[in-house]
């Protein structure tokens, strides 16, 4: 892994990188911006404010044009996303998208989106920003294209906080799953991304059916860990007998004592060793509503649990819900694996290339400061394909 600042390796072409990212911004101030602010995200050591990035990238201080460009310039965010998510497909095989949580912890109440709220990737209460990145992934690594900033309920009624933080009207309070699908569309509809496997660790929502619904009204395949009381239908014999209300839990205990687990052996891409383990499999079924979002097309894919049981232990280490074919268990098995580089990609973001030193407080701003760290990222990736390539060239 390269070092934080490094220099770009010599095919990775830095101003072509950001031509292509900023070409539909409209003026040319705000793409030249737009190159000042990535380049300080990659290079400016410790904490990336504008009076550094400035001082270090330029020379000089230019504290008011950075920050109008990252607060106030109206350049939309979609466009340099969708052509950031095209380039990292060039620049890396993608094998599934992720979708994370990502926490900001806040000192104040004023920035856009602050709240004491659950972090459910923390395990505790924080005072932060929580929002939803929606990653590329694959064997190589991970760059988040996509983001939604979850807004808690009390954003919605206090028109002052709305009002400092120029909050757009149509952006409330939403369900998670409800930004999950607002993110994939955008990738489908709007990016015409070739769709993937999607990613996603729901133990922290009750219910994870809505989110599943979404997903299989659009076609897309999904390995998605739920917590281990997730209320399921619990299977009855004899089998016309309707089944009764129980957990994920019960249903694994339920199919270990009637069916065989399942050995796998598998490539573990994180820690670069071989992983073995057993799973225990079991068709499954959360409850019957009509699905959220697009209708009509075929009936889904039946879903099912995965849970990872070796045998010795007392209960599974972890619980998943698919709707791949059973009969490819060696393949969805490490393709869970995969979410761990979007979260190894976004700590790098928080350490390497400020993706939580913003310091604005307008949901614009917010917006415009998670997709430049993105695109550092990107670069990042880039240089390090470009610089791989290099030595295998030599090598040959």
């Amino acid at each position: 892994m390269r070092p934080a600042g490094a220099p770009p390796g010599p095919a990775a072409d830095f101003p072509a990188y950001c031509g292509d990212l900023f070409g539909e911004l409209a003026r040319a101030d705000q793409r030249r911006w737009g190159e000042v602010y990535v380049r300080g995200l990659l290079d400016v050591p410790g904490r990336k404010t504008p009076a550094r990035i400035s001082e270090q990238v330029l020379g000089r201080r230019a504290v008011q044009q950075i920050q109008q460009f990252v607060n106030q310039s109206p350049w939309a965010c979609g466009p340099v996303r969708g052509r950031l998510a095209r380039q990292m497909t060039r620049a890396f095989r993608a094998e599934a998208w992720s979708v994370d949580e990502v926490v900001f912890t806040k000192n104040g109440d004023r920035s856009v989106g602050v709240a004491r709220q659950y972090a459910a990737s923390q395990e505790r209460t924080v005072n932060c920003q929580l929002a939803l990145a929606a990653s590329l992934v694959g064997h190589a690594g991970s760059v988040p294209v996509n983001w939604r900033l979850v807004l808690p309920a009390r954003w919605d009624a206090d028109e002052r906080l709305r009002g400092q933080a120029h909050l757009p009207e149509e952006e409330r309070c939403r369900p998670r799953w409800a930004y999950v699908m607002e993110a994939l569309d955008e990738m489908l509809d709007e990016w015409a991304l070739e769709p993937l496997p999607v990613l996603a660790d729901w133990r922290g929502e009750s219910d994870p059916d809505p989110l599943l619904r979404g997903l299989e009204a659009r076609g897309l395949g999904y390995v998605v860990r739920a917590a281990p009381h997730t209320p399921v239908v619990l299977p009855r014999r004899p089998a016309a007998v309707p089944g009764c209300r129980g957990t994920l839990a019960e249903l694994a205990a339920h199919a270990a004592r009637h069916t065989e687990r399942t050995s796998v052996t598998w490539h573990d891409p994180v820690a670069e060793r071989m992983r073995h383990s057993e799973f225990v499999t079991s068709p499954v079924l959360l409850r019957c509503e009509p699905a959220p979002g697009r209708g009509g097309g075929a009936a889904p894919r039946p879903r099912l649990l995965l849970a990872d049981w070796p045998y010795g232990r007392h209960r599974p280490r972890g619980y998943w819900l698919t709707n791949l074919p059973a009969r490819r268990l060696a393949e969805i098995v490490p393709l869970a694996q995969l979410g761990r580089f979007s979260e190894e990609a976004l700590g790098r973001m928080h350490e390497e290339f400020g993706l939580g030193d913003f310091e604005g407080r307008s949901f614009r701003g917010w917006h415009h400061h998670v997709t430049l760290a993105s695109a550092a990222l990107g670069f990042d990736m880039v240089r390090q394909q470009a610089d791989e390539r290099a030595l295998s060239e030599t090598g040959a």
